[in-house]
């Protein structure tokens, strides 16, 4: 008599590669990172750390930027990082993680709850941190992805061997709660990207659920239910995002001018320094100089001034006080110019009048008169 062939039982992850062959969108993402983070060496950034004035340049998440009409920073934030601890901790998370993920939901909706969950992550941040941080980094979207991972194996915990489940189900669950408690208690961590980004995968993962086994159906109410969650959850973000203290164009457009003057200023010390060589090399005359003085120093701080009291000044900008004291520094270089010039006129007229006198008929007889008796 025949037996009965044993029953082979699959691990999930032979199940899902025999649904998806290769994690291809998974490996495109840390490439893309990785070579976002080369580009942003190669254009000055640091290896360890990168300065959050290069951090902005390239497009990272913050408050003042992001709501003066620069809303792809939501996008662009997901490629940056801070160096290369911060991208290494990210993609291993996102290799470890997203090649399930991707293979539990397919490419496309893999790509998608990625996406949303990093956009929805950097939405809150800008809600709770508003202007007081600049934020960059995949770990929103990551924690979406294990968002989603956790929403998966909950759901097909019934058709995996509960061994298995333990192990994935609560790793996934230790590495989360380990990740958000890290973020309260260590300074610089944007927790509510995390948390966001974390919430949005779980929604999302519901809303695009693909079930392990192809003749199960999945309850439409339950779709619909989390697909309405997030609407909401996105509305009352969008409602809550703080309004700016100031814009980001007026910023850039300060540190420009602010730039654009020590420039000048570095020129008219240069010129300060080459009028008092010739005039000492050429005898030049008191009027000489004077007129020098006003139009290649006095000139040049009367249009600094003009030029930097136009900037829009707010007290909450960050270049707020180098303008203050750059406007105090043109006025009083302008009037000491302009106070030197009279002076050197003035000392010329007196010249002027001193030899007109010396050389008057009256006075060239005096020193030789005689009288008669």
């Amino acid at each position: 008599m025949n037996k009965p062939s044993p029953t082979i039982v699959l691990s999930l992850q032979d199940m899902l590669l025999q649904r998806v062959a290769r994690a291809s969108i998974t490996q495109l993402l840390i490439v893309a990172n990785l070579l976002v983070f080369l580009a942003m060496l190669m254009g000055g950034a640091g290896f360890w750390h990168s300065p959050n004035g290069i951090q902005l340049a390239w497009g990272a998440n913050f408050g003042p930027a992001t709501q003066d009409g620069e809303w792809w920073r939501l996008g662009s934030a997901l490629f940056l990082h801070f160096g290369i601890v911060h991208l290494a901790m990210n993609m291993w998370a996102l290799w470890d993680g997203g090649q399930f993920v991707e293979r539990m939901y397919g490419h496309l909706r893999f790509l998608t709850i990625y996406f949303i969950s990093g956009l929805a992550g950097n939405l809150l941040s800008l809600v709770v941190q508003g202007g007081h941080a600049v934020s960059g980094g995949a770990s929103g979207a990551i924690f979406g992805v294990y968002g989603a991972l956790l929403t998966f194996l909950w759901r097909e915990r019934n058709n995996l061997h509960p061994g298995e489940f333990r192990w994935l189900f609560w790793a996934a669950v230790g590495f989360t709660l380990f990740s958000i408690t890290l973020g309260f208690v260590v300074p610089g961590i944007d927790n509510s990207a995390h948390i966001g980004g974390f919430v949005t995968g779980l929604l999302s993962s519901m809303v695009l659920a693909q079930p392990l086994n192809s003749t199960q159906r999945l309850s439409a109410k339950n779709r619909w239910l989390a697909g309405s969650a997030f609407v909401v959850a996105i509305a009352i973000l969008i409602y809550q995002i703080p309004k700016p203290a100031y814009r980001w164009s007026e910023e850039v457009q300060a540190r420009k001018e602010i730039d654009e003057f020590m420039r000048e200023d570095a020129a008219i010390k240069q010129t300060w320094q080459n009028i008092v060589t010739q005039s000492k090399q050429n005898n030049a005359t008191l009027d000489g100089l004077a007129n020098l003085i006003d139009s290649e120093i006095a000139r040049h701080y009367e249009e600094s001034f003009e030029q930097l009291s136009k900037l829009p000044v707010n007290s909450a900008m960050p270049s707020f006080m180098t303008i203050e004291k750059l406007l105090e520094y043109t006025e009083t270089r302008r009037d000491e110019s302009r106070a030197l010039t009279r002076d050197l006129r003035f000392k010329s007229a007196i010249k002027s009048i001193t030899q007109d006198m010396a050389n008057s008929p009256e006075n060239s007889d005096l020193p030789g008169k005689k009288s008669s008796q």
